[in-house]
Protein backbone atom coordinates (compact mmCIF):
# COMPACT_ATOMS: atom_id res chain seq x y z
CA UNK A 1 0.00 0.00 0.00
CA UNK A 2 1.74 3.60 -1.13
CA UNK A 3 2.57 5.25 1.75
CA UNK A 4 -0.66 8.55 0.95
CA UNK A 5 -3.15 5.86 1.54
CA UNK A 6 -1.48 4.18 4.74
CA UNK A 7 -1.50 8.03 5.86
CA UNK A 8 -5.53 8.28 4.46
CA UNK A 9 -6.21 6.15 6.26
CA UNK A 10 -4.88 6.41 9.51
CA UNK A 11 -6.14 10.15 9.51
CA UNK A 12 -9.81 8.71 8.74
CA UNK A 13 -9.38 6.25 11.56
CA UNK A 14 -8.21 9.23 14.25
CA UNK A 15 -11.18 11.30 12.54
CA UNK A 16 -13.63 8.30 13.68
CA UNK A 17 -12.20 8.03 16.94
CA UNK A 18 -12.20 11.74 17.53
CA UNK A 19 -16.38 11.99 16.22
CA UNK A 20 -17.06 8.97 18.55
CA UNK A 21 -15.41 10.44 21.51
CA UNK A 22 -17.39 13.98 20.74
CA UNK A 23 -21.06 12.52 20.70
CA UNK A 24 -20.29 9.82 23.59
CA UNK A 25 -19.06 13.59 25.50
CA UNK A 26 -22.42 14.72 23.84
CA UNK A 27 -24.55 12.08 25.34
CA UNK A 28 -22.83 12.20 28.50
CA UNK A 29 -23.47 15.29 29.17
CA UNK A 30 -27.05 15.74 28.22
CA UNK A 31 -27.57 12.95 29.93
CA UNK A 32 -26.11 14.63 33.05
CA UNK A 33 -28.08 17.75 32.17
CA UNK A 34 -31.29 15.81 32.33
CA UNK A 35 -30.44 14.28 35.34
CA UNK A 36 -29.82 17.62 36.77
CA UNK A 37 -33.13 19.16 35.47
CA UNK A 38 -34.72 15.91 37.07
CA UNK A 39 -32.84 16.43 40.53
CA UNK A 40 -33.55 19.86 40.93
CA UNK A 41 -37.53 19.26 42.03
CA UNK A 42 -36.72 15.96 44.20
CA UNK A 43 -37.62 18.36 47.51
CA UNK A 44 -36.70 16.40 50.32
CA UNK A 45 -36.95 17.17 54.39
CA UNK A 46 -33.30 16.62 56.03
CA UNK A 47 -34.10 16.19 59.80
CA UNK A 48 -31.46 17.11 62.39
CA UNK A 49 -32.02 16.97 66.40
CA UNK A 50 -29.78 18.85 68.52
CA UNK A 51 -29.85 18.90 72.49
CA UNK A 52 -29.05 23.05 73.37
CA UNK A 53 -32.30 23.58 75.63
CA UNK A 54 -32.27 24.40 78.81
CA UNK A 55 -32.66 21.25 81.24
CA UNK A 56 -35.89 20.08 80.97
CA UNK A 57 -37.45 22.05 78.27
CA UNK A 58 -39.68 20.35 76.17
CA UNK A 59 -38.76 19.61 71.97
CA UNK A 60 -38.70 22.39 69.96
CA UNK A 61 -39.64 22.21 66.15
CA UNK A 62 -37.66 24.93 63.67
CA UNK A 63 -38.03 24.76 59.87
CA UNK A 64 -35.02 26.03 58.42
CA UNK A 65 -35.73 27.73 54.77
CA UNK A 66 -33.45 28.82 52.73
CA UNK A 67 -32.60 29.89 48.79
CA UNK A 68 -36.48 29.30 47.14
CA UNK A 69 -35.31 31.08 44.62
CA UNK A 70 -38.59 31.10 43.11
CA UNK A 71 -39.55 31.62 39.25
CA UNK A 72 -43.78 32.10 38.52
CA UNK A 73 -45.04 28.54 37.47
CA UNK A 74 -42.48 26.61 39.46
CA UNK A 75 -46.04 24.30 40.52
CA UNK A 76 -44.74 21.48 42.24
CA UNK A 77 -42.01 23.91 44.35
CA UNK A 78 -45.58 25.34 45.07
CA UNK A 79 -47.61 22.04 46.26
CA UNK A 80 -44.03 21.02 48.01
CA UNK A 81 -43.60 24.53 50.03
CA UNK A 82 -47.35 24.31 50.93
CA UNK A 83 -46.84 20.48 52.27
CA UNK A 84 -44.19 21.88 54.43
CA UNK A 85 -46.78 23.15 57.01
CA UNK A 86 -48.05 19.48 57.83
CA UNK A 87 -44.78 19.15 59.59
CA UNK A 88 -46.49 21.58 62.57
CA UNK A 89 -43.13 23.28 63.13
CA UNK A 90 -43.06 25.73 66.73
CA UNK A 91 -40.84 28.18 64.01
CA UNK A 92 -40.03 28.63 60.28
CA UNK A 93 -36.74 30.79 59.67
CA UNK A 94 -36.00 31.85 56.31
CA UNK A 95 -32.31 32.62 55.62
CA UNK A 96 -33.04 34.63 52.35
CA UNK A 97 -32.54 34.60 48.44
CA UNK A 98 -36.50 33.57 48.17
CA UNK A 99 -37.17 34.89 44.50
CA UNK A 100 -35.30 34.37 41.18
CA UNK A 101 -37.39 36.55 38.67
CA UNK A 102 -39.05 39.75 38.95
CA UNK A 103 -42.39 38.49 38.91
CA UNK A 104 -42.08 36.28 41.62
CA UNK A 105 -43.44 37.91 44.55
CA UNK A 106 -46.82 36.94 44.44
CA UNK A 107 -46.50 33.04 43.56
CA UNK A 108 -43.84 32.61 46.11
CA UNK A 109 -46.36 34.29 48.78
CA UNK A 110 -49.09 32.31 48.06
CA UNK A 111 -47.27 29.37 47.95
CA UNK A 112 -45.41 30.30 51.79
CA UNK A 113 -49.17 31.38 53.10
CA UNK A 114 -49.87 27.70 54.42
CA UNK A 115 -46.43 28.41 56.60
CA UNK A 116 -46.95 31.47 57.78
CA UNK A 117 -49.97 30.47 59.82
CA UNK A 118 -46.76 29.77 62.52
CA UNK A 119 -44.40 31.88 63.76
CA UNK A 120 -41.10 32.81 61.89
CA UNK A 121 -38.52 34.86 61.35
CA UNK A 122 -36.18 35.93 58.05
CA UNK A 123 -33.25 37.45 57.22
CA UNK A 124 -32.82 38.77 53.24
CA UNK A 125 -29.81 37.10 50.36
CA UNK A 126 -28.84 39.10 47.31
CA UNK A 127 -31.53 37.41 44.98
CA UNK A 128 -34.35 39.19 47.36
CA UNK A 129 -32.69 42.28 46.00
CA UNK A 130 -31.37 41.66 42.79
CA UNK A 131 -32.32 39.35 40.28
CA UNK A 132 -30.07 36.74 38.93
CA UNK A 133 -27.93 37.23 35.23
CA UNK A 134 -26.84 34.68 32.96
CA UNK A 135 -23.30 33.79 33.74
CA UNK A 136 -20.33 31.19 33.40
CA UNK A 137 -20.57 28.92 35.78
CA UNK A 138 -16.53 28.38 36.08
CA UNK A 139 -16.67 31.56 37.21
CA UNK A 140 -17.28 30.36 41.06
CA UNK A 141 -14.36 28.10 40.57
CA UNK A 142 -12.65 31.86 40.51
CA UNK A 143 -13.85 32.75 43.97
CA UNK A 144 -17.41 34.14 45.15
CA UNK A 145 -20.01 36.00 42.83
CA UNK A 146 -19.73 38.99 42.32
CA UNK A 147 -22.72 41.41 42.12
CA UNK A 148 -22.80 43.34 38.90
CA UNK A 149 -22.77 47.23 38.16
CA UNK A 150 -26.51 47.23 36.60
CA UNK A 151 -28.31 45.07 38.45
CA UNK A 152 -31.82 44.27 38.46
CA UNK A 153 -33.74 45.36 41.30
CA UNK A 154 -36.55 43.21 42.82
CA UNK A 155 -39.48 44.24 44.73
CA UNK A 156 -37.89 43.43 48.01
CA UNK A 157 -40.03 45.87 50.23
CA UNK A 158 -43.15 44.29 48.97
CA UNK A 159 -41.59 40.85 49.54
CA UNK A 160 -40.40 42.03 53.48
CA UNK A 161 -43.92 43.62 54.00
CA UNK A 162 -45.71 40.03 53.34
CA UNK A 163 -43.54 38.39 55.36
CA UNK A 164 -44.05 40.83 57.55
CA UNK A 165 -48.13 41.07 57.64
CA UNK A 166 -48.04 37.54 57.62
CA UNK A 167 -46.44 37.53 61.35
CA UNK A 168 -43.10 36.62 60.71
CA UNK A 169 -40.31 38.89 62.45
CA UNK A 170 -37.26 40.92 60.23
CA UNK A 171 -33.79 40.13 61.82
CA UNK A 172 -32.12 42.27 59.28
CA UNK A 173 -29.44 44.05 61.30
CA UNK A 174 -31.61 44.00 64.15
CA UNK A 175 -32.32 41.75 67.34
CA UNK A 176 -35.16 40.88 68.80
CA UNK A 177 -36.42 38.03 72.08
CA UNK A 178 -39.49 36.14 71.26
CA UNK A 179 -41.59 33.77 74.19
CA UNK A 180 -42.57 30.42 71.98
CA UNK A 181 -43.69 27.27 73.73
CA UNK A 182 -42.85 28.71 77.09
CA UNK A 183 -38.85 29.30 76.12
CA UNK A 184 -37.42 32.84 75.75
CA UNK A 185 -35.83 33.24 71.98
CA UNK A 186 -33.29 35.90 71.51
CA UNK A 187 -32.75 36.13 67.84
CA UNK A 188 -30.00 38.53 65.81
CA UNK A 189 -29.98 38.84 62.39
CA UNK A 190 -28.11 40.28 59.40
CA UNK A 191 -28.31 41.92 56.21
CA UNK A 192 -26.54 39.82 53.60
CA UNK A 193 -22.78 39.19 54.33
CA UNK A 194 -22.64 38.35 50.42
CA UNK A 195 -23.13 42.04 49.29
CA UNK A 196 -21.26 42.95 52.57
CA UNK A 197 -24.30 44.63 54.36
CA UNK A 198 -24.09 42.80 57.64
CA UNK A 199 -24.61 45.27 60.63
CA UNK A 200 -24.11 43.63 64.27
CA UNK A 201 -26.95 44.39 66.49
CA UNK A 202 -25.84 42.57 69.53
CA UNK A 203 -28.27 40.30 71.53
CA UNK A 204 -32.09 41.55 72.62
CA UNK A 205 -31.29 43.68 75.95
CA UNK A 206 -33.40 43.43 78.81
CA UNK A 207 -36.14 41.17 79.04
CA UNK A 208 -39.54 40.37 77.67
CA UNK A 209 -42.49 41.70 80.11
CA UNK A 210 -39.88 40.91 82.94
CA UNK A 211 -39.66 37.26 81.79
CA UNK A 212 -36.79 35.24 83.78
CA UNK A 213 -37.01 32.14 82.03
CA UNK A 214 -34.00 30.40 80.19
CA UNK A 215 -33.54 31.75 76.63
CA UNK A 216 -31.98 30.77 73.68
CA UNK A 217 -29.39 32.67 71.52
CA UNK A 218 -30.19 32.09 67.78
CA UNK A 219 -27.85 33.47 65.25
CA UNK A 220 -29.72 34.15 61.52
CA UNK A 221 -27.71 35.10 58.30
CA UNK A 222 -27.68 34.11 54.76
CA UNK A 223 -23.94 33.68 53.44
CA UNK A 224 -21.86 31.60 56.13
CA UNK A 225 -18.64 34.05 55.83
CA UNK A 226 -15.93 32.95 57.84
CA UNK A 227 -15.92 36.61 59.54
CA UNK A 228 -20.05 36.25 60.38
CA UNK A 229 -19.80 33.09 62.13
CA UNK A 230 -16.61 34.00 63.79
CA UNK A 231 -18.36 36.91 65.47
CA UNK A 232 -21.76 35.27 66.60
CA UNK A 233 -19.93 32.15 68.04
CA UNK A 234 -17.55 34.70 70.18
CA UNK A 235 -20.86 36.15 70.82
CA UNK A 236 -21.88 32.88 72.47
CA UNK A 237 -24.98 31.99 70.21
CA UNK A 238 -26.05 29.24 71.00
CA UNK A 239 -27.13 28.02 66.79
CA UNK A 240 -26.66 29.80 63.81
CA UNK A 241 -28.65 29.31 60.49
CA UNK A 242 -27.43 29.74 57.50
CA UNK A 243 -27.63 29.18 53.83
CA UNK A 244 -26.28 30.76 50.67
CA UNK A 245 -24.15 28.01 49.43
CA UNK A 246 -26.57 25.84 47.68
CA UNK A 247 -24.69 22.56 49.29
CA UNK A 248 -22.47 23.12 46.39
CA UNK A 249 -25.58 22.33 43.84
CA UNK A 250 -23.53 20.30 41.10
CA UNK A 251 -21.39 17.63 43.54
CA UNK A 252 -19.16 14.95 43.06
CA UNK A 253 -21.18 11.57 44.44
CA UNK A 254 -19.18 10.33 47.75
CA UNK A 255 -17.23 13.79 47.28
CA UNK A 256 -19.46 16.78 48.00
CA UNK A 257 -19.32 20.28 46.80
CA UNK A 258 -16.46 21.84 44.61
CA UNK A 259 -17.58 25.59 46.09
CA UNK A 260 -19.45 27.19 48.54
CA UNK A 261 -19.73 30.26 46.81
CA UNK A 262 -18.15 32.19 50.04
CA UNK A 263 -15.36 31.78 52.06
CA UNK A 264 -16.76 28.80 53.78
CA UNK A 265 -14.79 25.21 53.65
CA UNK A 266 -16.41 23.11 50.64
CA UNK A 267 -16.95 20.11 53.04
CA UNK A 268 -18.91 22.38 55.20
CA UNK A 269 -21.53 23.72 52.36
CA UNK A 270 -24.38 22.00 53.68
CA UNK A 271 -25.37 20.41 57.12
CA UNK A 272 -24.95 20.77 60.55
CA UNK A 273 -21.34 21.20 62.15
CA UNK A 274 -19.89 23.06 65.20
CA UNK A 275 -17.93 26.11 64.32
CA UNK A 276 -15.11 27.21 66.22
CA UNK A 277 -13.48 30.64 66.71
CA UNK A 278 -11.30 32.06 69.85
CA UNK A 279 -12.22 29.06 72.20
CA UNK A 280 -16.08 28.85 71.81
CA UNK A 281 -17.98 26.39 69.54
CA UNK A 282 -21.53 27.10 68.13
CA UNK A 283 -23.60 24.55 65.95
CA UNK A 284 -23.89 26.17 62.48
CA UNK A 285 -26.79 24.63 60.30
CA UNK A 286 -26.03 25.19 56.34
CA UNK A 287 -29.08 24.45 54.34
CA UNK A 288 -28.21 23.29 51.00
CA UNK A 289 -31.26 25.37 49.45
CA UNK A 290 -34.41 25.07 47.89
CA UNK A 291 -34.06 26.41 44.36
CA UNK A 292 -31.39 27.48 41.63
CA UNK A 293 -31.07 30.44 39.47
CA UNK A 294 -33.45 30.32 37.07
CA UNK A 295 -29.79 30.43 34.54
CA UNK A 296 -28.38 27.30 36.17
CA UNK A 297 -31.57 25.60 36.62
CA UNK A 298 -29.85 21.98 37.79
CA UNK A 299 -28.97 20.17 40.82
CA UNK A 300 -26.24 16.68 40.67
CA UNK A 301 -26.36 14.62 43.92
CA UNK A 302 -27.08 17.73 45.72
CA UNK A 303 -31.34 17.57 46.52
CA UNK A 304 -33.16 20.26 47.38
CA UNK A 305 -33.88 20.37 51.14
CA UNK A 306 -35.91 21.95 53.84
CA UNK A 307 -34.57 21.18 57.25
CA UNK A 308 -36.62 20.59 60.31
CA UNK A 309 -34.08 21.04 63.62
CA UNK A 310 -35.45 19.09 66.66
CA UNK A 311 -34.45 21.09 69.41
CA UNK A 312 -34.05 19.18 72.76
CA UNK A 313 -32.31 19.47 76.48
CA UNK A 314 -29.33 19.42 77.52
CA UNK A 315 -28.91 16.02 79.13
Amino acid sequence: MPFSDSLANRVRTIGRGFAVTTALGAAAGAAAAAYGWWEKDQFEVRQETLPILPEGSDSFRVLHLSDIHFVPGQDKKTQWLQSLSDLKPDLVVNTGDNLSHEQAVDPLISALRPLMEFPGVFVPGSNDYYAPRIKNPAGYFRGPSKLRTDPIKLDWPRLRSAFGMGGWIDLTNRAQSVVLNGLRFDFSGVDDPHLKRERYAGWPRGTVNQDTRPHLRVAVIHAPYQRVLDHFTEAAADLILAGHTHGGQICIPGYGALVSNCDLPTWRAKGLHDWESDGFTTPVNVSGGIGTSRYAPVRIACRPEAVLLTLTARS
